[in-house]
């Protein structure tokens, strides 16, 4: 198998804002692999939080590529994925992630197969997805929920962590009013205290908040075990659940996990959490990172399986250099095209990138 590395640079309609930093632009290295004339795309993209540059996805991803040309076929390579990863020396997750979606993309196109078949589903995932609003002023705030409910968007998730809370409390409010039969999600992206969050949880559970993301900082597990054993509404654990060992410690003790394939290892990764938590009492939120169509049609394929899907990365960009999930209209949907179902835009067809 012959591989190809490549970078793009994806740029955000507008800055988001977060509790810990602002974003405007990333840098995604994608991978494509070819066999016998068909080809199969993957996607990493940059993160500061998680440690991601451009210099050193290159290198994994090229990496890779060198234990990739060791196997006949992407089907004894996705056989032999965890030994692979082991081979590269225990590589960033969401590069192992990035290698497996584009060996399913060739797998799926060599069998004539979607990759959500590949992956035990028998029709077409389609999931309503949250649509995310950064920390702005409850006037734009609630000028963004008019325009995206009227787009058909269903779930908006607004973030918070401000320095002062009542900022997010006037922000949620203005969503609420804007788009009032809307479920609300809230990210504060671990920005509240522990002394505050209970009491947090309690106002935004009165303004009909459905559920709330990470509210307290990484790095103390148990406490936001103890956190969700007594909130108001559900406690979804981000930051706090990165690996499968992660899932297993809070799994009946939050109400949520929030998987994302580039902080777990893959689709394959996402499965086995999914089936850990499956039954305990907390529920599957499939995530991402802003990225392009390609790097989130393999969580679309999964978005069966999840309670709450919020798979909207590549709809925060000013240009998608690929298609094929849609999204627009507040809906994700696998294509039922063998492979991932996405195609590359013009200026990476022109570049040479094949569907």
């Amino acid at each position: 198998m012959k591989c190809t590395v490549r970078t793009t640079e994806l740029r955000l309609a507008e800055p988001l804002r977060i509790s810990r930093s602002t974003t405007t632009a990333r840098h995604a290295v994608g991978l494509s692999v070819e066999h016998q004339g068909l080809h199969g795309h993957g996607e990493v993209v940059t993160s500061v939080y998680y440690g991601l540059d451009t210099a050193s996805l290159h290198q994994w991803l090229h990496r890779s590529s060198r234990e990739l040309a060791r196997f006949p076929d992407p089907e004894t390579a996705l056989t032999a994925l965890t030994a692979l990863t082991e081979n590269t020396a225990g590589g960033p997750p969401a590069v192992t992630a990035a290698v497996e979606s584009a060996l399913l993309d060739l797998a799926g196109k060599r069998a004539g197969k979607p990759v959500h078949r590949l992956l035990g589903a028998s029709t077409a995932p389609t999931a309503a997805t949250a649509r995310t609003i950064g920390i702005t002023t409850p006037a734009r705030a609630a000028a963004l929920a008019t325009r995206l409910a009227g787009q058909g968007f269903t779930v908006l998730k607004v973030k918070a962590g401000s320095p002062d809370p009542q900022d997010d409390i006037a922000r949620v409010r203005a969503v609420r009013a804007a788009a009032p039969r809307a479920r609300l999600l809230l990210d504060p992206n671990g920005g509240w205290s522990t002394y505050a969050a209970p009491r947090l949880l309690g106002r935004f559970a009165e303004l009909g908040v459905e559920a709330v993301e990470q509210p307290v900082a990484p790095g103390d597990p148990e406490g936001l075990a103890r956190l969700a054993a007594r909130s108001p509404l559900p406690v979804i654990a981000d930051e706090d659940a990165v690996s499968f060992e992660d899932a297993r410690r809070l799994a009946g003790r939050v109400h949520g996990i929030n998987v994302k394939l580039a902080k777990c290892g893959g689709p394959g990764a996402a499965l086995r959490i999914a089936g850990l938590i499956a039954g305990s009492g907390t529920d599957l939120m499939l995530g991402c990172l802003t990225a392009s169509s390609l790097g989130i049609a393999p969580a679309v394929h999964l978005a069966d399986r999840a309670r709450w899907t919020d798979l909207d990365g590549h709809l925060l960009l000013a240009h998608d250099p690929w298609t094929g999930i849609g999204g627009d209209d507040g809906t994700v949907r696998a294509s039922a095209r063998p492979g991932l179902g996405v195609h590359p835009g013009p200026e990476l067809a022109e570049a040479g990138v094949r569907p």
